[in-house]
């Protein structure tokens, strides 16, 4: 049920067998219960995670899971992978049920990664109308220059996807490392913007998203 809503005559109908036309039966005897409070309404609203008890049996009590992880180097973002080792590899079973991940990195990146199993949690984190920013940390191979401050101000086009990127914030630390923080998530998109002064990535980690930090005492994995 992530992410989806169901009448609650549906969802008894689905957990019990009893037909939807005796439901109604069922909340005038007050034998339902829905976060804690007698339903009396064939059309409430429930999600995931709901808690839905009747007759003081426990139909449904998901609860939501938010993991902050620092993910490390040679780690692919994905549930399943032939050759590398994923994120949810590092996570235990038990609580690496239904979850899924909230803004990918890519294997040679490090830092912030969230999984959950709140499908709307994510959407509002992930979203391009809500302006989310993520903040990475880059080290490059050469020294940065000015001009790629403004250059990442102003939007880069790349004619492969036909695209422009969105203004980005670039703030230089030293000679090797700046601060990049952007609003969006295109492929490799601060390597291939850094690529335009022919200056590599060595290194590329994500220490924010929106108001969630990075935890300095969470080790690698």
């Amino acid at each position: 049920m992530s992410g989806k809503k169901y009448r609650l005559d549906r969802f008894i109908s689905a957990k019990t067998t009893t037909p939807k036309s005796e439901v109604r039966f069922m909340l005038a005897q007050k034998r339902i219960h829905v976060d804690g409070q007698l339903a009396t309404d064939i059309n409430q609203p429930i999600d995931q995670f709901s808690h839905v008890v009747l007759d003081g049996n426990v139909l449904q009590n998901n609860s939501r899971k938010h993991i902050m992880m620092n993910k490390p180097v040679g780690v692919v973002s994905a549930t399943k992978d032939e050759q590398h080792k994923t994120v949810m590899d590092l996570i235990d079973n038990e609580n690496a049920a239904d979850l899924h991940i909230v803004g990918r990195l890519d294997l040679n990146s490090s830092g912030l990664l969230l999984l959950t199993n709140d499908g709307d949690w994510s959407r509002s984190l992930m979203s391009p109308e809500n302006k989310v920013a993520k903040v990475y940390e880059v080290t490059l191979e050469h020294t940065i220059t000015d001009e790629c401050i403004q250059a990442f101000a102003d939007g880069m086009y790349f004619s492969y996807e036909d695209i422009t990127t969105k203004p980005a914030h670039l703030e230089i630390l030293s000679e090797h490392v700046a601060k990049v923080t952007l609003e969006e998530g295109r492929y490799h998109q601060i390597k291939r913007m850094f690529g335009r002064f022919r200056n590599p990535v060595l290194a590329l980690h994500r220490v924010s998203i929106g108001e969630i930090e990075l935890d300095n005492g969470l080790a690698p994995g």
